[in-house]
């Protein structure tokens, strides 16, 4: 039985930067597109960063394109997503998510029910 487990949540000023992390377990991420989602209080989840394997197709959303990347550390079996210059608006849950490597990265990122989700970690912005 795989599963993910985020860390690296926490209250961050604007324009400071956090690192989340996603570690996988019961299987190896390279294989899988993998993604991170984020869901604030009465808004719909958004798809902020998706890969698929070796990085052939990426996906970025608009809302953070330039500020955010996804990256993968295959030895250790994690997903990283890297988010700078933090704004308010960024304040939701994140969650990694992944799912077969046949699907393209923009494809994950508004998939409806991915086969793997994480458990989500609470990203605050606020002064």
């Amino acid at each position: 039985q795989g599963q993910l487990v985020e860390s690296g949540g926490g209250l961050v000023q604007p324009g400071g930067s956090l690192r989340l992390s996603c570690t996988a377990s019961g299987f190896t991420l390279d294989i899988y597109t993998i993604g991170w989602f984020r869901q604030a209080p009465g808004k719909e989840r958004e798809g902020v960063a998706c890969a698929s394997p070796s990085d052939l197709s990426t996906y970025t959303a608009d809302s953070v394109k330039g500020r955010f990347t996804i990256s993968r550390d295959n030895v250790k079996n994690t997903v990283f997503l890297q988010m700078n210059s933090l704004e308010p608006d960024d304040t939701a849950t994140y969650y990694c998510a992944a799912d077969r490597g046949s699907l393209t990265a923009d494809t994950l990122c508004s998939w409806p029910s991915p086969r793997y989700w994480g458990q989500g970690a609470q990203v605050t912005v606020s002064s």
